[in-house]
């Protein structure tokens, strides 16, 4: 291995994203807009460029023009040293057919690796929320001979048939001596026996062995072709596969409270809970690190302003994240991620939720435990988590634990409440709207 070996970066952004449904309706799941002013593909990229990364390519496919606007957009280097971070779609090369998994699409674009002759390729996914340090990763990965490696995370025992579990060797802790996708039983960890590493989906791999391994994989029968179920188990049977601790990851600037953070934010549940994460009194994830900046461009917008100050109405925002544009006016909010060009007017509430970009809030609209996307309209005195049974006849989703989730692009001003059994009247128009049975 070179002193400096040459790193490429690869950023896995091709999943679906069904478990986000209806945020992903109309996007890909690395393009979700998180925590006010980001989205989650900028939580990877970020990693990347506080590392020292910078020749870097994102593998996209479903319902990728969100995603490969926000990276041309944003995500833009001086071409002078060689650096950028270049989106690549889903290019059939080698048959008619999308990428088949996680190591189908690294297989596919092997063209665009060998074009680079990178001594190491560094595999991200896209989907997570976290800060990490992948050149400490990468030294463990050469000092350790392993031809490829994987970070894991300590997770609790109970949860292992939820990730893919690393088993370690004992006498060489730093090297795996199984992986298992998701088993039911395991062993703890030797210093931890409450403890597994589960895969963060986070590989370093020697290009030469990577190649070598996703031809094999790609002729095998019995495969999903998946780096965390196929390739890993692989060089693990080899006794060529290393782990990474995560716990281990140092990175400038972070507190007690949120080193080694890492939340998988692929359920609504979870997307909901990492919001939470953010606004606790000591933030489980520090946005405001800037030791190790999470960047994104949030556009030319004005200072938040929160206006009215009478005893009757008092526009503020108490325990909340609030991004540039915003406008709080007589309105409350509580406990909330609220987006640049949000509108919260005279009377309303906005407890326990996350607004996207450019939401109105009318006057005496409530807003309780609920998701709200892009350019979501409340008429006044309407309300949003409040009523299940309401909120699933407009057609909104509610998931088990009660967070509402509306969709992209609704507008009060076009719901229609009706009074016929058991059937929908539609306007003239062809607006899309919904009708509320009333009994």
């Amino acid at each position: 291995m070179a002193k400096n070996p040459k790193i490429l970066s690869i950023v896995l952004a091709g999943g679906e994203g069904t478990r986000l449904m209806p945020l992903t309706r109309d996007r890909a799941k690395p393009a979700v807009p998180f925590g006010g002013v980001f989205r989650l593909i900028d939580f990877p990229l970020s990693n990347l460029v506080n590392s020292g990364y910078m020749q870097t390519v994102v593998l996209t496919q479903y319902k990728s023009h969100s995603l490969d606007r926000h990276i041309s957009t944003v995500w833009r280097f001086s071409p002078l040293l060689g650096n950028y971070v270049s989106p690549v779609p889903a290019q059939q090369r080698l048959g008619k057919h999308w990428y088949l998994g996680s190591a189908d699409a690294i297989y596919q674009t092997i063209n665009i690796i060998e074009d680079v002759q990178p001594d190491i390729v560094v595999i991200v996914g896209a989907d997570h929320v976290y800060r990490m340090d992948f050149q400490q990763m990468v030294q463990q990965h050469i000092e350790s001979g392993a031809e490829f490696t994987v970070a894991g995370i300590r997770q609790p025992i109970s949860q292992s048939n939820q990730f893919g579990v690393i088993e370690v060797d004992p006498e060489h802790p730093n090297m795996i001596k199984s992986f298992q996708e998701k088993p039911q039983t395991t062993t703890g960890l030797p210093d931890d026996p409450n403890s597994i590493l589960a895969s963060m989906g986070n590989y370093v791999a020697n290009t030469d062995a990577l190649f070598e391994a996703l031809a094999l994989d790609e002729k095998a029968e019995d495969t999903k072709h998946d780096m965390g179920g196929d390739i890993a188990p692989y060089f693990a049977a080899r006794n060529e596969a290393g782990v990474y601790d995560f716990n281990s990851n140092e990175i400038p600037g972070a507190t007690p409270t949120d080193h080694a953070y890492w939340r998988d934010v692929g359920t609504l549940k979870q997307f909901y809970d990492a919001h939470m994460d953010l606004i606790s009194y000591v933030p489980e994830f520090n946005l405001y690190n800037t030791e190790w900046p999470i960047y994104t461009l949030s556009g030319n917008l004005p200072p938040a302003k929160f206006v009215h100050a009478g005893r009757d109405r008092l526009g503020h925002a108490t325990d909340s994240i609030v991004s540039p544009g915003v406008i709080v006016s007589g309105g409350e909010v509580h406990h909330s991620v609220l987006s640049p060009n949000v509108r919260i007017h005279s009377w309303s509430q906005v407890v326990d939720s996350i607004l996207f970009d450019g939401v109105t809030i009318n006057r005496r609209a409530r807003v309780y435990k609920a998701i709200l996307d892009k350019n979501v309209v409340l008429t006044e005195n309407s309300t949003v988590g409040i009523d299940t049974e309401h909120d699933l006849a407009r057609g909104f989703t509610v998931t088990p634990e009660g967070i509402t989730v509306v969709p992209k692009g609704t507008d009060g001003r076009r719901l229609t409440f009706c009074r016929t059994q058991n059937k929908s009247v539609l306007p003239a128009s062809g607006a899309r709207f919904f009708c509320a049975i009333f009994s």
